[in-house]
């Protein structure tokens, strides 16, 4: 076997023994709080920065568009990632820790769910958007990587992927806002006969 092969090879096993260690009840909490969130008309509001603002945008997408089913509520999901505008115009007026918060603030209303994807869970700005959602009073959930860093604390819901590999963290969030997403779609499909 080629030292790529094997590379890869030991990649997979690493991220096979990652996701298995995903604590699934946690994961069922955050379907639940979603379902809840949906039935009341509430909003969600999802961010991250860099990878996790990726995933931060791919989850909003698949909340809005994939959760789609006949005489079910549509999800009201805003990905604060996705206004470069917005971002970089708070950014240069008062400070890349504000980004988020800037924008939660306004919109945010008790009950809403606030979701931050942070791998070392001590990035600036997804802290003061949770501080602003903790405000006024919304459910709090947080993606992060193997410590939880200062979200863990700071959060009703703290799902942490137990690897030390950023990329792998990142994989399984990804993964999970699949698996959250379509768990929805079945459940919706479930609940109203489709």
């Amino acid at each position: 076997m080629s030292s790529i092969s094997t590379f890869v090879s030991t990649y997979f096993t690493e991220l096979q023994k990652t996701l298995a260690q995903v604590p699934i009840e946690q994961v069922d909490t955050i379907i639940d709080i979603l379902l809840a969130c949906n039935q009341r008309g509430s909003k969600v509001f999802i961010f991250g920065n860099g990878g996790s603002a990726s995933t931060a945008s791919h989850f909003a997408c698949d909340l809005a568009k994939n959760t789609l089913v006949d005489g079910a509520k549509p999800f009201k999901v805003v990905a604060l990632t996705d206004n470069v505008e917005l971002i970089t115009a708070w950014a240069n007026d008062s400070y890349y820790g504000n980004v988020f918060a800037a924008q939660l603030g306004p919109l945010v209303e008790k009950d809403d769910v606030v979701i931050g994807i942070s791998c070392s869970g001590n990035s600036s700005n997804v802290l003061n958007a949770m501080e602003v959602a903790r405000k006024y009073k919304a459910i709090t959930i947080a993606l992060t990587g193997h410590t939880g860093g200062k979200l863990d604390g700071l959060v009703d819901v703290c799902l942490k992927v137990d690897d030390p590999h950023i990329a792998r963290q990142e994989d399984v969030h990804l993964m999970l806002e699949h698996c959250i997403s379509f768990a929805i779609l079945d459940e919706l499909k479930r609940q109203h006969g489709n």
